[in-house]
């Protein structure tokens, strides 16, 4: 996957752009970005917000080690699937943007 097939996957399951970066937010608070992605020239990064506001790296990968999975489309070689909690956090993210939308909040 290519970076404009990473951030529209991103996009579409959850995620949503702040700070340049597509981005996971707290489900309590839902203006503070607390996982992004990092695209740069060659790889692409996940990263973390430390509870000290400092963001750290947990995954990266090149984009061409990133495919999608054939079954959920979700990219694998960035750790997505492996990290703890973080398929919930994507779907809490999902399941408020799709609301919100339902409701006209955005």
């Amino acid at each position: 996957m290519d970076r404009d097939e990473l951030q529209a996957w991103a996009l579409a399951n959850g995620w949503q752009m702040m700070g340049g970066h597509p981005s996971l937010v707290k489900p309590r608070n839902p203006k503070e970005a607390i996982v992004r992605m990092v695209f740069k020239a060659t790889v692409v990064n996940v990263e973390v917000k430390k509870p000290a506001g400092k963001w750290e790296k947990v995954s990266g990968a090149a984009y061409g080690a990133v495919e999608p999975d054939a079954e959920t489309g979700l990219p694998r070689g960035l750790g997505l699937d492996t990290i703890p909690g973080f398929t919930m956090l994507m779907q809490d993210n999902k399941d408020r943007m799709v609301f919100d939308r339902l409701t006209g909040r955005r």
